[in-house]
């Protein structure tokens, strides 16, 4: 007997109460489950989740992208689409009437609608900055989803799942694509004010690690260093700082040596790295008084306008993805008087914001997404007065996308004659995530991530790629 191979060793004394229940209680079971399935079935993948390192690094695509960055402008609260991109001649045929096969009275659009740019392209009077720019659009008109209440369907939009908390659309780019500057989040999310219906579950990573979650950024606060919540340590300087995160780091590594690597600790130390590495990136990046004058009244010099103009600045600076929070769209009554209102709001900011990147070089390499969680029904709301509105539709909305890689000046999709629901081309959610992951350059079905088990994916076990709108 070798006595030094029955000695006790340090590293013996290393052992979590979970690891030291695992070994003398399992140990025998796990033994049985290998002869049954097959030794590489139980430890190929407890391996591959041994050697998951959550990293923000650049990461190559399935196949070539046409697109690097993404800026999606959520226009929650579900515009009418009968009233800005998809117009209905038959709603003002039968308006005051009601519609075959449907309850309620029509109500036409009180909006003219007009052939805009070289491809013709049919634009509401409510968007006159946009509506120059058509021939850089694609107007996907033929878009539904499954439930028309708001919370669900932000969530859905943003996460493709109405139940459970599942990663949202930015947290499986982060984590397919990585991000091209290692000084700033590679998700940002901009809000202007308080969260929006179904709050964090827009920009969570779920069970990705952490480090692909979005940072929610309130732009109602014009200050940058209470924009972005404590960005800075008013107690120790950025030297201390730098020596703390340095011995976090030794620790973390003798954890892992001698215990075992945690993913969610590994996340935690490298939101701890991005905070501190933000303090002087992040705060320049936020900082738009130091655009020109003539940029910023380009683009408006309104909530929706700055936001706009900090996400150009991110996209320059190599984030991956934006979301740009531009709500205030349920529009149930007086939709006559506030729907231009908030069309308004949109319409100069995002033609500013798309001329911006064209001027900049980004447009090509920037996918512009803007729409809601669905639409609007073609009827009078049963809730309306004299100036009604219209009530949800899960059926039929219209989305917009612009640059990368898209084919601009076209209309996609078709709504029946009254614009009630989707019957040319539909395109779902799940398509919708389809494409952006394509166009991205991934294959949706093998972006995946396991867990508990199974292999997740954005898409679920649905969606298809929109290939008619990919250049």
């Amino acid at each position: 007997m070798n006595n030094e191979e029955h000695s006790a060793k340090l590293e013996d004394h290393f052992l979590t109460r979970r690891q030291f229940l695992n070994r003398a209680g399992m140990g025998f079971g796990a033994l049985s489950l290998a002869a049954l399935f097959g030794e590489g079935l139980l430890f190929n993948e407890a391996r591959a989740a041994d050697e998951i390192t959550p990293s923000l690094l650049p990461r190559a695509p399935h196949f070539p992208a046409k697109a690097k960055h993404v800026v999606h402008i959520f226009a929650q609260g579900a515009p009418s689409h009968v009233d800005t991109w998809d117009p209905k001649p038959a709603l003002e045929k039968y308006d005051g009437k009601a519609i075959p096969g449907s309850d309620g009275v029509a109500m036409a659009s009180p909006f003219k609608f007009e052939k805009k740019g070289r491809a013709g392209i049919e634009v509401s009077e409510v968007f006159p900055k946009l509506g120059e720019m058509v021939d850089d659009l694609c107007i996907v008109r033929s878009c539904y989803t499954d439930i028309p209440a708001h919370e669900v369907a932000t969530v859905f939009m943003n996460t493709g799942n109405t139940r459970q908390a599942r990663p949202s659309l930015g947290s499986w780019v982060l984590y397919g694509l990585g991000t091209e500057n290692q000084n700033m989040p590679g998700y940002v999310s901009l809000r202007p004010g308080g969260p929006p219906p179904g709050g964090s579950a827009n920009w969570q990573s779920s069970f990705l690690p952490g480090v692909y979650q979005g940072v929610s950024i309130n732009t109602k606060i014009t200050a940058v260093d209470q924009m972005i919540e404590n960005i800075r340590n008013p107690y120790i300087p950025l030297k201390e700082q730098r020596r703390q995160l340095d011995l976090v780091h030794q620790l973390n590594e003798l954890h892992a040596q001698n215990l075992q690597k945690d993913s969610h600790l590994e996340a935690r130390l490298q939101s701890y790295e991005m905070a501190f590495k933000m303090q002087t990136e992040a705060t320049d990046a936020f900082d738009i008084s130091k655009e020109p004058a003539a940029v910023r009244n380009a683009y408006g010099r309104s909530s929706q306008g700055n936001q706009l103009l900090i996400a150009r600045r991110l996209i320059e600076r190599g984030v991956r993805f934006v979301q740009v929070w531009a709500g205030g769209w349920d529009h149930h009554q007086d939709i006559e008087d506030r729907l231009p209102e908030r069309a308004k709001e949109i319409d100069q900011p995002l033609a500013a914001f798309l001329a911006d990147l064209k001027q900049r070089g980004l447009f090509n390499d920037t996918l512009v997404i803007w729409g809601g969680e669905f639409g609007r029904k073609p009827v009078k709301d049963r809730n309306g007065n004299d100036n009604p509105g219209r009530d949800h539709n899960a059926k039929a909305f219209t989305t917009l996308f612009a640059g990368g890689g898209v084919k601009g000046g076209t209309v996609y999709g078709a709504t029946d004659e009254f614009g009630a629901a989707a019957v040319k081309d539909k395109v779902h959610i799940h398509d919708l995530h389809a494409t952006v992951l394509a166009l991205l350059g991934f294959d949706h079905t093998k972006l995946t991530y396991r867990y508990n088990g199974r292999d997740f994916r954005l898409t679920d076990v649905a969606g298809n790629v929109v290939k008619g709108i990919i250049a």
